[in-house]
């Protein structure tokens, strides 16, 4: 809606519009194939179709980083609500809380997946550090995330674990 508010040169609801010539024309559906599959959007219509969305543009059917910013925006403590207001009032899309659900429960699954994987038996080298990072737990708080990191006999790294903590960055934590 910022897009269309800028291309007409006057907010939504604005006495300034009226009869100005060019105004808005409502909305129109519009499916576009994401990661996550098909997503149904809400396109914003001027009455001469001057309107250029920078987001999704005319006649694109594909979508992609849509996951990156939904999961960039849950990291921050956004919630599904919230995200999907966002995506309205920046990108004026509608994408619906189960959608953006469906986007985190895929990194879970992948999440659970990289906690399982297989290790190997001997790491020469560990290295163990934390970062102090906001985490949604009832309330936002900022704690201590550590991270395990193992080098192997080739020299490579491996991240072995995560970890969040209660308590600070020194030796005893």
């Amino acid at each position: 809606m910022l897009q269309m508010s800028e291309h007409l040169g006057y907010d939504k609801h604005d006495p300034a519009g009226r009869d100005g010539g060019n105004s808005r024309n409502g909305t129109r559906a519009k499916t576009v194939l994401t990661e996550i599959g098909p997503v149904e959007i809400e396109v914003p219509r001027d009455t001469d179709s001057s309107f250029e969305p920078q987001i999704v543009r005319k006649r694109q059917r594909r979508l992609d980083g849509i996951d990156e910013v939904v999961l960039s925006l849950t990291a921050k403590g956004l919630t599904t609500g919230e995200v999907a207001a966002h995506f309205d009032d920046v990108y004026g899309a509608k994408v619906s809380k189960d959608t953006i659900s469906r986007i985190t429960d895929k990194v879970v699954g992948e999440m659970a997946e990289w906690c399982s994987r297989p290790l190997e038996r001997v790491y020469p080298v560990m290295f163990i550090d934390a970062i102090h990072v906001k985490i949604r737990d009832g309330q936002v708080t900022s704690r201590p995330v550590y991270v395990a990191i193992g080098v192997t006999v080739a020299g490579e790294r491996d991240i072995l674990g995560l970890w969040a903590g209660d308590g600070g960055e020194g030796a005893k934590f």
